[in-house]
């Protein structure tokens, strides 16, 4: 069975990243979640990396805040696609997590989505819409909610628009 696995780096980061797991289980999409640190528990890393890839794992999201290296030890593992969210998680508001996921060395890609929230859920369409590449079923939904998103802002538009005119 083909999943997307998230592995964040601490227990913090489960409100955040609550987000991108209701996001898939909004399309159906398999998932699992797990804690594990890039620093503090690097063999659960790698065991959980070999594990999660021979169990069908196609897409891994990693969320980490402060040095955030966990996409990195994810992208050394692998050649599935990582997805790094970086978590605001020190006084630097998660900007040293973004510069942490983004500046990956050349070969070793991973795609950086935005700090927080909106990053978690964004992680999730981007696992989605690499899932579709070879799901038909999936790709229609993906199309769908596409649509429902412009359908929303052309009705708040209206509403807004009905507002200035009376």
């Amino acid at each position: 069975m083909k999943f997307v696995s998230i592995i964040m780096g601490s227990k913090s980061d489960y409100e955040v990243m609550k987000s991108c797991s209701d996001t898939l289980e909004s399309f159906g999409v398999p998932y699992e979640l797990i804690i594990s640190s890039a620093h503090r528990s690097p063999e659960r890393t790698k065991e959980y990396m070999t594990e999660a890839e021979a169990k069908g794992g196609q897409v891994f999201i990693a969320a980490a805040g402060m040095a955030a290296h966990l996409a990195g030890v994810l992208a050394s593992k692998t050649i599935k696609p990582i997805i790094g969210v970086p978590m605001s998680a020190s006084a630097l508001s998660g900007i040293d997590a973004l510069l942490s996921t983004v500046q990956m060395p050349a070969g070793m890609p991973v795609a950086t989505v935005a700090i927080g929230k909106a990053g978690a859920i964004n992680s999730a369409y981007l696992a989605m819409q690499i899932l579709a590449l070879d799901n038909d079923d999936l790709t229609i939904k993906l199309k769908e909610d596409r649509i429902a998103k412009a359908k929303k802002v052309e009705m708040d538009s209206l509403e807004i628009e009905t507002k200035i005119e009376s």
